[in-house]
């Protein structure tokens, strides 16, 4: 098949299986399947780059992040709506809405709890995405949009112009999964989907959204060239041909049937993905709507019907601490069981020390406790006046309550942590770390045998890994002769790795892979960097008090000093392989932007970092030279506008040679 054929047909297939799986929730085929198909297409768009469209399947994430979002005026304004709080104000509602007319529909549809988007389409292809902004200007976040998978990059049968208005969202499972990992990284917890879907679609860097799994539903027609439409609901069974994920709908036309759809809503509610603070009521009619119009404000013909939270009291029976696998301590609240929001809670997130503190929980206390999300309990307030005698005050125990190693609070954060290297809630997170890629590296071992090693009682710290015995690990799940035989020997090859991998995979608090490299390279030996006191890691490159801090605590615990000494006894490499002798580069900063010829991205920073330079990751006035490849982008852009000169690679790799 012709090449810009087999493009097309690929790429028609492909937006067909997407819309099957993230809209109709019905995929026709395995992931597998689907994931050979889309290699396929970028081997092709590879060899021949010229067919690549900035819409193919394959470009749904973007490349560098951005510098700043641009801003968009919209041609027809975003409303906001009227809220009511109760059915006497929204049959005041109806009754002002019937005033003159005969006949009146409404739609009534869930009032999705996110983040209102304008999507435009030009010749049925996606050409720009903003956010609602204020109703007449907002920001352009095209981008981040692309990443949403149930967002057609190309629609079939379309008017020259397309503009509709949609609700992006993040899932409650992905909210619950996300704050999960967020507080296992020590990291402050999303206070609902809403501010997480926000948050996600603000983020410069489309990676980051695309990471974050949003969502969306399409609510409304703004502008469709050339096509004209009688009702509100006509055009969204139309959206919904076009292949949108729509908004469901119910058509009511007395205000007793609309007070039914929005307690069904209610009601069903929880069965939903996404999050719902309402129901949205929306004269059907457009005609009529233009003879209604619009306040300063508000439109005269809609109105937003908000649910109250479900709140409930109940008693902190206990609070019990949870070690997580990178040792965040997190404390929950034992709770006496309510019924809420159709489950009955038995425990609640307390988040950390501060949080505990602001609310001043204390065990005994009854408080006032909601489902943040509507799927994560989460206490409120404690309730005045209901406090026993005996309560008091609530600290985090100041050491771990599993390996009883001391614990430290995060200098840039709210958490308390385990120090601890081999601490056992934080085994399976220390050894994968240890081995991944750019650590140890040790091939073969994936999560599942990791775990394995961990319930046989083969590990217990990452040292262990050097005492394997094959015939042990050959009786795991999944794991034959050959397979052990590779694993035993990628893990004596590790025995020889430079010293700075050894010091990053030792997972210390602030040392990173590239802080590892210079550590290695300015103390020569690990005993070399064990022996040096804080004042003299201050006084290394991108070494700052913190980090020095850490070091030194680090390499002062107990267990970290029993792991090194069966790493020593096993083998492994405790001295610098790759020592700075030539500092040409020594002082200076390097960005490297664009599509790289003659060097891969890791193999121009060890390049640089061999002379004694540092390479960063974006543009600042300290940068001393911009390395520019193919295709650069803000990057070189920002350079130009700060005067930072930019080289060519061949002007670095003259300066290589």
């Amino acid at each position: 098949m012709d090449p810009r054929e087999e493009i097309a047909e690929l790429t028609r297939e492909l937006e067909r299986h997407n819309h099957l799986y993230y809209v109709l929730d019905a995929p026709e085929i395995p992931d597998f399947e689907y994931d050979r198909m889309l290699r396929r297409l970028e081997t092709l768009e590879a060899e021949h780059p010229e067919l690549a469209s900035p819409l193919s399947p394959t470009r749904r994430v973007g490349g560098e992040p951005l510098t700043q979002f641009e801003k968009v005026r919209h041609e027809v304004p975003l409303e906001s709506l009227q809220d009511v709080f109760s059915f006497a104000e929204l049959e005041e509602f109806d009754a002002r809405v019937r005033e003159g007319l005969q006949d009146v529909i409404y739609s009534v549809e869930p009032k999705v709890d996110g983040l209102s988007v304008a999507l435009e389409y030009r010749d049925g292809r996606f050409f720009r995405g903003a956010t609602r902004g204020d109703g007449l200007v907002g920001e352009d976040v095209t981008e981040n949009l692309k990443t949403i998978r149930s967002i057609p990059m190309t629609l079939e049968d379309a008017p020259p112009r397309l503009i509709v208005r949609g609700e992006v969202f993040m899932p409650r499972a992905v909210f619950a999964r996300l704050n999960e990992q967020r507080e296992e990284r020590g990291e402050a917890p999303f206070a609902n989907p809403r501010n997480a879907a926000a948050g996600s679609l603000r983020q410069l860097d489309p990676k980051i959204a695309a990471a974050r799994q949003l969502d969306i539903l399409v609510f409304n027609l703004q502008l469709a060239e050339g096509i004209s439409f009688s009702s509100h609901t006509e055009t969204l069974d139309y959206l919904r041909r076009l292949r949108f994920k729509v908004i469901p709908y119910t058509r009511c036309a007395t205000v007793e049937e609309v007070e039914a759809a929005i307690r069904a809503v209610d009601e069903h509610r929880l069965e939903q993905s996404f999050d719902i603070d309402g129901a949205v009521v929306k004269l059907d009619s457009l005609a009529q709507r233009t003879a209604l119009g619009s306040t300063a404000k508000f439109p005269r013909w809609a109105a937003a019907y908000k649910y109250p939270p479900e709140i409930k009291e109940t008693v902190v029976e206990d609070i019990v601490v949870q070690v997580g696998r990178t040792g965040v301590l997190t404390p929950r609240a034992v709770v006496r069981p309510v019924r809420l929001a159709g489950t009955t809670v038995t425990s609640a997130t307390l988040h950390n020390q501060d949080f505990i503190s602001s609310r001043d929980v204390r065990i005994g206390d009854t408080v006032r406790i909601h489902k943040a999300g509507e799927i994560i309990p989460e206490i409120l307030s404690v309730v005045p006046g209901k406090r026993p005698p005996e309560a008091v005050p609530y600290r985090l125990p100041e050491r771990c309550p599993v390996c009883g190693s001391p614990v430290e609070r995060d200098e840039d954060g709210a958490f308390v942590r385990c120090t601890g290297a081999e601490c056992p809630a934080q085994l399976a997170r220390n050894i994968t770390h240890f081995v991944s890629r750019d650590a140890m590296d040790i091939d073969g071992l994936g999560s599942a045998i990791v775990q394995q090693l961990i319930d046989s009682g083969m590990v217990h710290s990452p040292a262990d890994l050097y005492y394997l015995e094959a015939e042990k690990v050959e009786a795991l799940d999944r794991m034959g002769r050959q397979s052990t035989e590779n694993l035993l020997q990628a893990i004596e090859a590790s025995k020889q790795n430079d010293l700075s991998r050894l010091i990053f995979a030792f997972g210390i608090r602030q040392v990173g892979a590239k802080a590892g490299k210079v550590l290695a390279a300015t103390f020569g030996s690990l005993d070399a960097l064990m022996a040096a006191s804080e004042e003299q890691l201050t006084e290394v490159r991108d070494i700052g008090a913190i980090t020095a801090g850490s070091l030194a605590r680090w390499f002062a615990n107990p267990q970290s000093r029993h792991m090194i000494e069966r790493l020593r006894a096993a083998g492994v490499n405790f001295n610098s392989l790759t020592q700075v002798t030539d500092r040409r580069f020594e002082g200076m900063t390097f960005v490297l932007t664009g599509a790289l010829s003659m060097f891969t991205r890791e193999a121009a920073t060890e390049k640089i970092e061999s002379f004694g330079g540092r390479a960063a990751g974006s543009v600042s006035k300290k940068t001393t030279y911009v390395v520019a490849g193919e295709n650069a982008g803000s990057k070189l852009r920002k350079a130009q506008e700060l005067g930072i000169p930019v080289l060519s690679e061949q002007a670095f790799l003259e300066m290589l040679k």
